[in-house]
């Protein structure tokens, strides 16, 4: 399956968690808005935009994730990390974010 169809399911998995309604489609619409940002190097406007898909769907692992990944992407480790560690708890079968704390929690180690 590629990149696109992965992205609109996930849209979708969004919508569908969130009853689509009014903020659900805006948390989509910023979901992806976040994701096209990241995708083309531009890590503050992802920031932004998945700051308030966040707001919107606050229960959506995935959202959570990928405002993890841009944060990191800004040098916002601890910020990352707390993304990361909602995501998890949001989704415990969520081994992409599972992975990315287990990253950024090494790296935040080997800073020290």
């Amino acid at each position: 399956m590629g990149r696109a169809p992965i992205l609109g399911l996930l849209a979708g998995g969004v919508l569908l968690a969130a009853g689509a309604g009014c903020s659900a489609l805006e948390g989509a619409r910023l979901y992806h808005s976040g994701t096209r940002a990241l995708e083309r190097g531009d890590p503050e406007r992802a920031v932004a935009d998945l700051e308030g898909a966040a707001e919107r769907v606050p229960n959506e692992s995935e959202v959570h994730n990928r405002l993890g990944v841009a944060y990191a992407a800004t040098g916002r480790r601890d910020d990352a990390i707390r993304e990361f560690r909602s995501a998890v708890a949001l989704d415990c079968a969520n081994d992409v974010a599972a992975h990315n704390l287990a990253r950024a929690l090494a790296e935040e180690e080997a800073a020290r």
